[in-house]
């Protein structure tokens, strides 16, 4: 019975060093995750804006209604909200535009191979809603220019149904 104690006593500082070990790391995986689509979308976004003409002609075969206007438009969003995601600057809200271009990718350009939840989730465009959803969801972590200049958010427990009034 005293080893059981002991042993569950060593378990518990474990967990305990292990949870502060991770709660001082917890800025890193949303700076990672910035880091990585940011930079991905400012290129693609880049590469959109700088072939037009190509993107618009894609555009068309997917049969994309105003193909020229749709890839000035994504390509100015890839761009714009890559860069801001990038550096952590009004993250929740550039990824939301960026996460709905990952969405009309899958249902455009991507259809065609999509037959199952396997392939939807084999799909990088996935990946990126994925992380995109998170961003606008978590936030940016405290690696951000959004904590620098505002600070950190807290999160508040919201009440109850029961409490609130519908």
């Amino acid at each position: 019975m005293l080893a059981m104690l002991e042993e569950n006593v060593v378990l518990r500082r474990v967990q305990s060093r292990a949870l502060a070990l991770t709660r001082s790391l917890d800025g890193v995986g949303p700076l990672l995750a910035r880091l990585t689509v940011g930079w991905v979308f400012v290129g693609t976004g880049w590469g959109k804006l700088h072939h037009l003409d190509k993107v618009t002609a894609y555009f068309t075969e997917l049969g994309l209604p105003a193909p020229h206007a749709q890839a000035a438009l994504v390509g100015t969003t890839e761009l714009v909200g890559g860069a801001l995601v990038l550096v952590g600057l009004l993250t929740r809200l550039a990824s939301l535009p960026l996460l709905a271009t990952m969405v009309v990718a899958i249902l455009t350009a991507k259809r065609a191979e999509l037959g199952s939840a396997s392939d939807l989730f084999g799909f990088v465009e996935w990946t990126y809603l994925v992380l995109f959803a998170l961003l606008a969801l978590g936030g940016p972590g405290r690696f951000s220019l959004d904590h620098l200049l505002f600070g950190p958010r807290t999160r508040t427990a919201a009440p109850p149904l029961a409490a609130q009034t519908i």
